[in-house]
């Protein structure tokens, strides 16, 4: 008896579109429609956190049109900062929202400040 017979893993794998072997399959995969930067708008506010810590952050930008990690490198590259993506949120450390504007608005973004 092998370690997985029996098991969905002891089965060679499936296209799930057209249930040939991946090896046979011509399928395209599937991605997901992304929304251009032209239409979104980011809402961009600096908050205090504890101890007094200002925050610059970034929402309004759905993760599932967006390449949220990649946005928060290129943000906290510029900024000189660091920072950290929470639930669709884009926090960068310190007073930025200058920075982070222009940023976004040469990535073609529509900025909303509070």
């Amino acid at each position: 008896m092998r370690l997985f017979e029996g098991t969905p893993f002891d089965r060679p794998l499936r296209c799930e579109q057209c249930g040939k072997l991946d090896e046979q399959c011509s399928c395209l995969p599937e991605t997901a429609p992304m929304v251009p930067p032209e239409k979104q708008t980011a809402t961009l506010s600096v908050e205090k956190r504890k101890k007094g810590k200002l925050v610059t952050v970034v929402r309004g930008l759905a993760a599932s049109d967006n390449d949220l990690p990649a946005l928060l490198l290129k943000l906290k590259t510029t900024c000189g900062a660091g920072g950290t993506l929470k639930e669709n949120v884009i926090e960068v450390q310190g007073s930025h929202l200058d920075r982070v504007g222009e940023t976004l608005q040469k990535t073609g973004y529509r900025i909303s400040k509070r």
